[in-house]
């Protein structure tokens, strides 16, 4: 395909691309492993794996095979027939933990819609009327659709579009006295992320999540996890919940689940399951055939025992390095596996920015803090190639 000036693309985007988003100033034309490419041949080392999606890197082999293999046999059929690929993906998601069923949706908003309805449809028959509310918690992010924003306590993303979906209370994150007590009799349900992403990178402390768990236990709520950034492998284990002794009722996963194309999917009991029957919920596109393919070569690559020991190495040498900055501008380097959030005591928008000049690119998580999610196959000399390049940046920063 022939490269059209950067220009003219950044011209026709703004012109008839409605601005949701403020882009850079460059075109992406391919990636391969660590890296993109811009259309002017510029190389960036990719920190930020399209927000957690590319957790195999761009253009993986065996991504590419199966989707390149499928698509070539059969596209789409919609959900009132049975393929094999989705079977095998439902599957393999079942027995890679705690679930009996599986939703298929195309994103993870609509895997949290889905959730929030198997809730309120699993109380209602359960509880009987009246047993609606939803306990979510500050810093949040669960999505921009309807629902989803309702449970994403941040008011810039609120105030333009209320009045939201009723019944949603917050509760200060890793607070477990105040959850408590927003957790009640007419609660349906608990969402909350073992590590909130855009909310600063903070991972739920084990015992915020046990307390969660038994007051679900005790009114009767089902507790949701959303792992549409944290899970398939990015803290060190498929799912992150692995590593807090806490099971949920439901798990949401999107993201890096299909190795770069949209799918979504909500993970649940069959407790709740029982309480849901044909036409309470579906989709056209959701558990197609091409994007279960590419989903199950990703959960093949990534749920093996080596590859994720090698995450949570390159997380603790990355968190290691992070730590060794001399930079008066770093507060704080947390995180977990390769989800690793630096905040700073400035904005970071700026750093961003320098890093694109630089070769790097890098994500935001609110304005204060840098967040790193590099592809899981990240190597030593990436993070050193990273760490080198973060120090120039707030050297520059510091100088001036």
């Amino acid at each position: 395909m022939e490269h059209q000036p950067v220009s003219d693309v950044i011209e026709k985007s703004n012109e008839y691309v409605l601005g949701t988003y403020i882009r850079a100033p460059f075109v992406l034309d391919r990636g391969a492993g660590m890296w993109l490419f811009d259309t002017e041949g510029r190389a960036y080392l990719d920190f930020g794996a399209g927000i957690s999606v590319n957790n195999l890197g761009h253009c993986d082999p065996g991504v590419v095979a199966a989707v390149t293999d499928q698509v070539a046999r059969l596209s789409h059929t919609c959900n009132l027939y049975h393929t094999a690929p989705q079977a095998d993906l439902a599957e393999a998601l079942c027995c890679s933990g705690f679930a009996d069923k599986v939703y298929f949706a195309n994103s993870g908003a609509e895997a949290i819609e889905a959730a929030i309805k198997f809730a309120r449809k699993y109380a209602l028959v359960t509880h009987g009327p009246g047993k609606t509310g939803i306990v979510a918690f500050h810093g949040a992010f669960h999505g921009r659709t309807a629902g989803a924003l309702a449970l994403t306590p941040k008011e810039r993303y609120q105030a333009p579009f209320r009045p939201l979906m009723p019944g949603a209370t917050y509760a200060p994150f890793n607070d477990r006295d105040a959850a408590l007590s927003a957790i009640g009799p007419e609660t349906c349900a608990v969402f909350v992320e073992p590590v909130q992403g855009e909310g600063g990178i903070h991972p739920a402390d084990p015992a915020f999540l046990r307390a969660l768990r038994d007051a679900c236990d005790a009114t009767g709520a089902l507790l949701v996890f959303d792992e549409i950034q944290c899970g398939v492998g990015r803290t060190g284990t498929l799912w992150a919940y692995e590593q807090t002794g806490v099971v949920p009722d439901l798990l949401t996963a999107a993201k890096a689940l299909g190795g770069g194309l949209p799918i979504g999917a909500t993970l649940l009991t069959d407790r709740v399951a029982a309480a849901l029957e044909p036409g309470d919920h579906g989709s056209t596109f959701a558990g197609g055939p091409v994007v279960c393919r590419a989903a199950l070569a990703v959960l093949e690559h990534i749920n093996d025992p080596a590859f994720l020991a090698h995450v949570r190495e390159m997380g603790a040498l990355l968190t290691e390095r992070l730590h060794a900055i001399q930079s008066p501008c770093i507060r704080a380097v947390r995180g977990l596996g390769l989800m690793i959030g630096v905040e700073l005591d400035i904005e970071v928008a700026p750093l961003i920015a320098s890093g694109w000049r630089h070769g790097v690119l890098m994500l935001n998580a609110g304005t204060h803090v840098l967040r790193l999610l590099p592809p899981l196959i990240v190597e030593p000399d990436h993070i050193e190639r990273l760490v080198s390049a973060l120090e120039a940046m707030l050297w520059e920063i510091d100088a001036v």
